[in-house]
């Protein structure tokens, strides 16, 4: 029966990677991804070399100021209270250097509160269309992930289908604000409603269903946007942030996860997660980027040229006759793809240069996603792209005609 079980538990998480996985190894992505002329909309990676602040942060900082500089850290105090001081400042609630727990960016916050709050079998509701390795990180702590669609017109919460999906078993659900691929920020109404509904739910079942705040784009917002984070409205709940995203820097991981300052039991909760970031690998970021963080903590991307990345790329492909919606904050644009099959609309942007992450990678099949964090060139020599794929499926569909 073991066995067995390993076994499944393996082919749930190859099932849940399937789309990601066939996207990196047999997609236009996987053949032309770095061929000089290739625009790649495709993953949120730099295509411009790294702030310069940051790079003389690191160099700064790796020079040692004691023997310890460099040996093994967890969530140093010195780190905790640069968190809690931002956090303070921006969300106006009073957390205090004991509330975080440093981490290795986003991946590992969800990681760690994952397996710190779920049992085998416990369900963890999750919001469709998602990030991509959601299920399989929660198929990877024996939990039972449970779909639930946000509004399909407006790309809100469904507040109804929530729950109706929330049963005795439901431990947590995961909110991803703004979200990746939607570009949605759920605002302060839904936010109240949702916790409303939280609360009458964990004291029917006599036991608390947590809220994994998934905030990675929160500090990229768009047009004066005020970010509403879940956590100020719903006490059982655990912040999650990395600072890959608003310094552009995914393979160099620091984040964390902030525990509201009225959770109850949360020293209970922080002593598990403690735990668990021990015992998955040692969680924790590096010594470095620690040090370095009173730094990296004031720096970002140039959030106003995204912006203008974003009107671009909306107004061309809105004028081309795209179906898209403008988001509110990441750096993802959704489309529409004009061919049911993703994948194959996939294979036409890229015979054009082209590369998309098709939506079927997310569960939103029928669509493809777009980052904004290519380059201006990469965006003057994509568009074209984009109008003659859209173009060919147009002069396929008449040809098709009789």
């Amino acid at each position: 029966m073991e066995n067995q079980g390993f076994t499944n538990r393996i082919q749930n998480i190859l099932t849940a990677t399937s789309g990601f996985m066939k996207f990196f190894t047999d997609s236009p992505y996987s053949s032309k991804a770095g061929t000089p002329g290739i625009s790649d909309f495709a993953i949120g990676n730099p295509h411009e070399m790294p702030l310069e602040e940051f790079s003389g942060a690191l160099q700064r900082w790796s020079v040692p100021q004691n023997k310890d500089w460099f040996a093994y850290k967890m969530s140093e105090r010195g780190s905790q209270e640069v968190v809690a001081e931002t956090l303070r400042r921006r969300l106006e609630m009073p957390f205090r250097p004991e509330d975080i727990c440093m981490t290795n960016g986003a991946f590992a916050g969800l990681s760690v509160s994952l397996s710190a709050v779920i049992s085998p079998s416990d369900e963890v509701i999750y919001i469709s269309p998602p990030w991509f390795f959601y299920t399989a990180m929660i198929v990877s702590y024996y939990g039972q992930p449970v779909r639930v669609n946000c509004d399909p017109r407006t790309f809100d919460l469904d507040l109804g289908a929530i729950e109706k999906a929330i049963t005795p078993r439901t431990r947590a659900i995961i909110i991803n604000s703004p979200n990746n691929p939607t570009g949605r920020i759920y605002p302060p109404k839904t936010l109240s409603s949702l916790a409303d509904l939280l609360r009458q739910a964990s004291a029917r079942n006599g036991r608390p269903i947590f809220l994994l705040s998934d905030e990675s784009y929160n500090r990229i917002v768009y047009d004066g946007c005020k970010y509403p984070s879940p956590t100020a409205y719903y006490p059982n709940s655990f912040l999650i942030y990395t600072y890959g995203k608003t310094l552009l820097t995914p393979g160099q991981r620091i984040g964390y996860i902030a525990l509201p300052p009225e959770m109850p039991g949360k020293e209970q909760v922080a002593a598990a997660l403690f735990a668990s970031q021990l015992v998955l690998g040692h969680a924790f970021p590096n010594a470095l980027l620690q040090h370095a963080l009173p730094d990296l903590e004031n720096m970002s991307i140039d959030i106003h040229h995204l912006q203008e990345k974003r009107d671009r790329v909306v107004k061309a492909l809105s004028e081309m006759g795209y179906e898209l919606t403008t988001p509110e904050g990441t750096f993802y644009l959704l489309v529409r793809s004009p061919l049911e099959d993703d994948f194959a609309f996939a294979e036409l942007l890229g015979d054009e240069g082209v590369l998309v992450l098709p939506g079927s990678v997310f569960e939103m099949p029928g669509y493809f996603r777009i980052s904004l964090t290519a380059n201006d060139d990469m965006i003057q020599r994509g568009l074209p792209g984009f109008a003659a794929a859209l173009h060919s499926v147009r002069q396929a569909a008449a040809t098709a005609q009789p």
